[in-house]
């Protein structure tokens, strides 16, 4: 019995290699667990990288796209007498079908195209073309220009940056080393004629019409990136969302003769979106100043073009005001001196677009067939003086127009306005002038009249001192009165007036 025994553990020792041999060197059994789960078993420690290593290779190599992997490996080592392992093939196996299991969406090589603020991931660099190409050929009809690709050498790093050339002959150059090309050389050439030699030389049949010069207003970065399919666009979702209009919020400086609602139809934006726009403007029907910045919106693309035409053009045309300088009126008094009337021409005009917005053009050759007549304009050049309020503090107790319950023996119709104010108050001219009145006037009890330079008149009332005389010459801020309780009045308060040409006006549309 007992040699039978020995026999038969000779043998698998012998013709079962998975089994260990009994040894005195530590651990020799080792279960390996990958990502927390169980790959196998293995008799060396060193096995188990050398196997990840490999599963690693295997599952990468499946894939074009740059592949992220959970790979945590455990092991349990023990000292057994017989212990079973896998073999590596096995264990590897297992591995792969781990990783693949735990292995994140890939990171495929793409591109981010930069612009201004605006970015977009496109696969390849003939999307980035594409897509760039699409903003191009909304304006280049005849398809004369392409985009370019170069490297950007204002930064270090590797980056890309694009432009438009001409397609013929776009990268060659003549003999001074300047660029050739359809509308560029057009372009060159004719600048360098100059616009009255032009006019003499060629006549209308003789200029070539269209496309002269395309570029992008905007700076694009084109760099290298690793992203994942969802991170990518579509060519045709790219196109849309570089050339739909945003609106971006822009100053415009009010100008002389500007009214809120023909700013609103200049621009094309709504008058309720311009008073939401801007704190200082309450309503429709709020004051605005010379020089008062105003925003407003404007409708662009995330990528602008500029482009250059040359064109042919029969139009109606209006001839430049001519303005006469008064030094004796002030910038609000002018007076038309001459009725326009439009004339008629022909024209060949070199226009700068700015996407589809012409923002200048000009006029190469001329032939006029109706001559315009002008607008002649006398206007003013001093500045106009201005209002401020009469006193400090105060709570606003009467508005300028009717009122239904009056003071007894006052007007219903109120002609300027009230400001509850402690008797004794100072009160100050609203602007520099000549005092006109001051004593009493009835139902005003106490008062000051000033008559001011631009032809207005400011009235204090209600007074109970009066610091001035008639024919004093103050200036704007003088002390000129205190208030009072003067005339027919219900307690102390300063009522003020502004007159022009002789007819009451709400004084609170002239205080700045």
């Amino acid at each position: 019995m007992l040699k039978m025994s020995l026999l038969a553990i000779f043998l698998n020792i012998i013709f079962i290699p998975q089994y260990q041999k009994i040894r005195s060197e530590g651990n020799n059994f080792f279960k390996v667990f990958l990502n927390n789960e169980y790959v196998g078993s293995v008799g060396k420690q060193t096995d188990v990288d050398q196997l990840l290593v490999e599963a690693r290779r295997e599952v990468a190599s499946a894939s074009d796209a740059f592949v992220f992997l959970e790979a945590s490996v455990s092991t349990e080592g023990s000292e057994v007498m017989f212990g079973e392992t896998d073999s590596e093939d096995s264990v590897r196996q297992n591995m792969v079908n781990c990783l693949e299991k735990s292995m994140h969406e890939g990171l495929k090589p793409a591109y981010t195209v930069k612009i201004g603020g605006f970015t977009v991931n496109l696969a390849t660099l003939d999307d980035v073309k594409s897509v760039l190409q699409a903003a191009v050929d909304k304006y280049d009809l005849e398809h004369e220009y392409t985009v370019s690709l170069e490297k950007d050498h204002a930064r270090e790093l590797n980056a890309l940056t694009a432009s438009i050339v001409p397609i013929e002959d776009s990268k060659e150059e003549d003999t001074t080393g300047t660029l050739t090309g359809a509308g560029f050389e057009r372009l060159c050439d004719e600048s360098e004629m100059g616009v009255e030699n032009i006019q003499e030389v060629k006549s209308f049949s003789d200029f070539d019409y269209g496309l002269l010069s395309l570029s992008f207003d905007n700076s694009i970065e084109i760099v290298d990136a690793y992203l994942s399919e969802g991170q990518l666009e579509s060519v045709d979702a790219a196109i849309d969302s570089i050339t739909a209009s945003q609106d971006k919020n822009v100053v415009y400086e009010v100008q002389s003769g500007d009214t809120l609602s023909g700013i609103s139809m200049a621009t094309d934006i709504p008058m309720e979106k311009i008073i939401a726009l801007n704190d200082a403007i309450e309503d429709e029907n709020s004051m605005i100043r010379v020089g008062q910045e105003i925003i407003i919106t404007n409708p662009e693309p995330p990528l602008s073009i500029n482009r250059v035409e040359q064109e042919y053009i029969e139009e109606d045309y209006d001839a430049e005001v001519i303005y006469i300088d008064n030094d004796e009126w002030y910038t609000t008094d002018r007076v038309t001196r001459q009725e326009p009337s439009a004339g008629h021409r022909n024209i060949v005009a070199q226009i700068n677009y700015f996407n589809d917005k012409e923002v200048s053009r000009e006029v190469i050759k001329e032939q006029v067939l109706l001559e315009a007549v002008p607008k002649i304009v006398e206007r003013g050049t001093k500045v106009p003086p201005t209002y401020i309020k009469p006193i400090s503090g105060g709570r606003l107790s009467s508005t300028f127009g009717r009122r239904n319950a009056p003071t007894r023996g006052a007007s219903s119709n109120h002609q300027g306005v009230d400001w509850a104010i402690a008797k004794g108050s100072s009160v100050m001219a609203s602007s520099g002038g000549k005092v006109t009145k001051a004593g009493w006037a009835k139902g005003y009890g106490y008062v000051v009249y000033i008559q001011h330079p631009d032809g207005k008149e400011t009235r204090y009332g209600h007074l109970s001192k009066v610091l001035v005389s008639v024919g004093q010459t103050v200036r704007q801020g003088d002390k000129i009165a205190l208030s009072g309780n003067s005339g027919v009045s219900t307690g102390p308060h300063l009522h003020f007036e502004i007159r022009v040409n002789g007819t009451a006006v709400n004084p609170l549309k002239y205080l700045n």
